[in-house]
Order: structure tokens, then sequence, then C-alpha cells
């Protein structure tokens, strides 16, 4: 029996995937997420084989959920569901372990067919996003500014272009005043911003954060 989680932040997204998944006979559903900690917790709780994992989670976003799934149940494989077709996001979302990257304006059997494909250990792509990966490679492209970033300051990161203060976030991810300052420092550092309305233009270019 192949096990697949689902985590998106829209029931009727998450309601749809289930539709297709229940339709084939030896697949089931372990479990759903609506944000990003909460797909962190299902996966090391269920240890599905195909994760299919939105991008534009709250609190915590797709690409962070990803390296951690891949530290803490690395024989997951995690299929990348989304709107974003851009080089610097695909680019994250593979350097952080995705071995799928599928485009949510794709086709029912192209997930079928992503979802088979993980379920068998096997890398699968939605046709743009292989374009993009091609022309990446023979343009040399640059890597993303995310790729530098830490795990924990991807997860501040996000928070502060949520608008949440430092002792907001302190509170969030249960750490000091001091700690998130320093990881803000860095992360507005490797950003190569100055302003906090800088990072924030940063952060919704780099698709952290939603508009």
């Amino acid at each position: 029996m192949l096990k697949i989680a689902i985590a998106d932040d829209h029931a009727i997204v998450r309601s749809g995937i289930r539709s297709i998944i229940e339709q084939h006979l030896g697949w089931e559903v372990c479990g759903e997420a609506a944000d990003g900690p909460s797909a962190l917790r299902l996966a090391i709780k269920e240890k599905p084989d195909v994760m299919v994992l939105d991008v534009s989670l709250p609190v915590m976003n797709g690409i962070a959920v990803t390296r951690r799934i891949q530290q803490e149940t690395p024989e997951t494989n995690v299929l990348l569901f989304t709107m974003h077709d851009d080089d610097e996001t695909v680019s994250a979302g593979l350097s952080a372990g995705a071995r799928g990257y599928l485009l949510k304006v794709e086709s029912r059997e192209h997930l079928e067919a992503a979802i088979s494909a993980l379920g068998a250990n096997r890398p699968y792509f939605s046709p743009i996003v292989t374009e993009l990966l091609l022309d990446s490679v023979v343009n040399d492209r640059r890597k993303s500014r995310l790729e530098s970033f830490t795990k924990r300051e991807l997860e501040v990161a996000q928070l502060i272009s949520e608008g949440n203060s430092n002792k907001q976030i302190a509170r969030l991810l249960s750490l000091s005043v001091k700690t998130i300052e320093s990881h803000r420092g860095s992360a507005m550092r490797k950003a190569g911003v100055r302003t906090a309305a800088d990072f924030v233009r940063f952060a919704i270019k780099q698709n952290i954060v939603q508009t």
C-alpha cells in the first residue's frame, strides 16, 4: 500500500487531491495538514511514502518543511505541488530535497503520474519545470539566495514578512528574543537588504510569503 500525505492550506485543494488518490487501488491517504508545522508533524508521525506539499504554507513554508522532512524522515519523497513556476522557487525547492515539482495548472493525469513516480523512488517534474531546469543548466544561472538560508532563518524570514514582531516570533518558535534578532540580522544580510520594508519586498519576490 502506497501511503500518501497531503499538505495545503486550502481545504478544497486537499479534498481534490484526496479524491484522486482514493480512486487508485493500492493508494491511501494517511493524513492531511493545513500549515507547515502540522505538515512536518504528520510526516514524522506517519512516515508517508509520498508527501504532496504546497510551497505557500502558513507559519513554515513548503521549502522549509521539505528541508526538515529530509532530516527527520528521509524515506519520504516530497512532491511540491504549487502555482509558483519561477526558477528561484524551483531551485530552492529542489535544493531542499524535493523529488518532484508539479504546477497546479497541470492535469490530474500529471498529478497521478507524479505520485506514481515518487512512489517508485523516481523523480517527476512538470513539463514547464523540466524546460526551466534545462534552460538553467544551459545558461548556468546563479543559485537562488534562499539556498544560503538556514532552516531557522527561513522560518524567521517568513514570520517577519507576515508582520510578526521579534517578541511574537520568539514566542511562536519557543526561542529567546536575542536569538530571533540574531537570525533576523543574518537573514537580512543574506538577502542583501537593510530595512524591514526591503526585506518584505525580497520575501514576496522569493515567495517566502504571499501577497
